[in-house]
């Protein structure tokens, strides 16, 4: 059996799909995606700036590098989603 019949089906619809459930589903799966992507990415680029010579410890600089340059990241994606998000809202608007 394939593994999406058992979360479609149980609600007591009679084996109808509820595409409002799947709906949700796909938009949790899609936002859990985004959010590993944004953390992938994040890591990858403040280890590149901040780490010279990787080791078994941070010192405090590469420590300090690491805070701000995630902080720095997470306030610029913040910033770049919020503008898009607007203006998605007045297109839809627009329509």
């Amino acid at each position: 059996m394939d593994g999406f019949s058992s979360d479609f089906s149980a609600g007591g619809s009679g084996g109808k799909v509820d595409t409002g459930t799947i709906m949700e589903q796909v938009k949790v799966q899609i936002a859990v995606a985004n959010a590993q992507e944004l953390l992938q990415r994040m890591t990858d680029k403040c280890f590149k700036k901040c780490i010279g010579k990787p080791g078994s410890t941070l010192d405090n600089s590469e420590q300090k590098c690491i805070a701000m340059c995630m902080d720095r990241y997470m306030d610029a994606w913040n910033a770049v989603s919020r503008t898009y998000n607007s203006r998605l809202q007045k297109e839809r608007a627009r329509m």
